[in-house]
């Protein structure tokens, strides 16, 4: 079995573990991403492609490049949300978002890891790791040929429910163990062109499902759109590529139409690992459950993640150290107290949303105004509304107003549970009382709503 050598190993091509390479590259380290695809299909990742509102990425590779060749659609200034039974509610960003041609998007950050200096091993696919207390490597197959790789620092970007997590002992480490396939979303779509413009194309546009899934329709240009669905795994499994043919059936701007691409995938929809670190040992990106736990966005967070895990990677190894106590603790805790915190609130709202029915769900969306709608789920905005709105709206929730007082309250424990993240323990030390104090607040949760536990 042939055997190499690396300062840092990253498993997966994907957002994170692009960008964790190109840092561990820049800072002067030997860097290697193990690639299970072929180098003409790399890049080819099942993805909604929609990056919503204002959002930044580490300056480790060249950004301006990135945005020209893949951000295909820079003129997003709002969101949709129909009702099934017609009509819709709009609201506007602050920002523009972007619609990305993923596969491009993936080839140039892979160009980009590849020009900052890291290795890039295609048809790599890892198969177990190496590990003496540390996780210090992994054993793969490169085109039918096992391989040995070591490493002082092994990140995971292998994506939803990784391998490695199967495979690595956490034991006496703080590394969260309690995932399961349930708290994971299967998804599949298309990329259809249309024969003319759609009128939508400053727009992404979303549909409820059945079992709090969604359809979505999202631009990439005003001919080329992006289609798709999911659901999540604790509901009743939807026959995806049939729901999706049905609506967009219905759909006039799609008569004509011509299917560019197809690819189905899982995304975790749940909140960030509460720890994503163990000895050698790092996760990034939806390894690690850094997806917006309501609509699946993960591109800027999995990028961040990427970046501060390399970060610690090489903090770690400058240190000669690759426990938990150092440099690798900082990563966890620059995740949970930037992005995490947020994803841990939307999954209170996920949760909540999981224990009504969807017809009364789309009922009140359509009733509350869409600037109220977007401030009950954490969006700065305006926090108020005129009496005339109120008593309209009142009239129009009829019949839900117990359900919009429990949101309410479901709001303000979203609130209180951003703060706990904010206050994510400095050390390891500080990580059980941390984890008693967050989940003071989720067994409150629980009370008011009794929806189903997640964890």
């Amino acid at each position: 079995m042939t055997a190499e050598s690396f300062d840092v190993v990253v498993v997966g091509g994907g957002t994170a573990g692009a960008f964790a390479a190109a840092t561990v590259a820049r800072e002067g380290l030997d860097a290697v991403i193990l690639e299970r695809k072929s180098p003409d299909d790399a890049g080819h990742i099942a993805c909604g492609d929609a990056i919503k509102g204002k959002s930044t990425f580490p300056d480790v590779v060249d950004l301006d490049y990135l945005r020209a060749e893949s951000f295909s659609n820079q003129n997003v200034q709002r969101a949709v949300f129909l009702n099934p039974d017609g009509g819709e509610v709009s609201v506007s960003f602050d920002d523009p978002g972007a619609v990305i041609d993923r596969k491009r998007y993936g080839e140039v950050l892979l160009e980009e890891a590849e020009r900052a200096g890291a290795e890039i091993h295609y048809d790599t696919v890892v198969k177990d790791v190496r590990q003496n207390g540390a996780v210090h490597g992994v054993t793969a197959v490169q085109k039918g040929t096992p391989k040995k790789y070591g490493a002082e620092m092994v990140i995971d970007a292998a994506g939803s429910l990784s391998l490695l997590q199967d495979k690595t002992d956490f034991s006496e480490t703080t590394f969260d163990t309690n995932v399961n396939y349930q708290q994971f979303c299967s998804a599949y779509r298309e990329v259809i062109e249309t024969p003319e413009p759609v009128d939508y194309d400053d727009a992404i546009v979303f549909k409820p499902t059945e079992e709090l899934g969604y359809l979505w329709y999202f631009p990439r240009t005003d001919r080329e759109i992006n289609v798709g669905l999911g659901f999540q795994m604790n509901k009743q499994p939807m026959k995806l590529v049939q729901t999706l043919r049905e609506d967009v059936e219905q759909r006039p701007e799609f008569d004509g139409g011509t299917v560019r691409d197809k690819l189905g995938g899982a995304l975790p929809t749940r909140r960030p690992y509460d720890s994503a670190t163990a000895p050698g040992y790092m996760a990034v990106g939806d390894a690690a459950a850094h997806v917006n736990p309501c609509t699946g966005g993960g591109i800027p967070g999995a990028a961040k993640a990427g970046h501060w895990a390399a970060q610690a990677a090489v903090e770690a190894i400058s240190d000669d150290t690759t426990d938990e106590e150092h440099a690798l603790w900082e990563y966890n805790r620059k995740v949970q107290t930037d992005f995490g915190k947020r994803f841990a609130a939307m999954d209170l709202y996920n949760i909540w949303g999981g224990s009504y029915d969807v017809d009364e769900l789309v009922d009140i969306v359509s009733a509350v105004p869409g600037q109220q709608l977007a401030d009950a789920i954490g969006r700065t905005g305006t926090t108020s509304m005129s009496l005339a709105l109120k008593l309209k709206t009142a009239v129009k929730t009829f019949g839900h107003w117990g359900t919009i007082t429990e949101l309410a309250r479901v709001g303000r424990l979203a609130s209180r549970l951003r703060d706990v993240y904010e206050e994510y323990p400095a050390s390891p030390d500080g990580f059980p009382a941390w984890r008693e104090q967050r989940d003071t607040v989720m067994d409150e949760f629980h009370d008011l709503t009794g929806a189903a536990r997640k964890y």
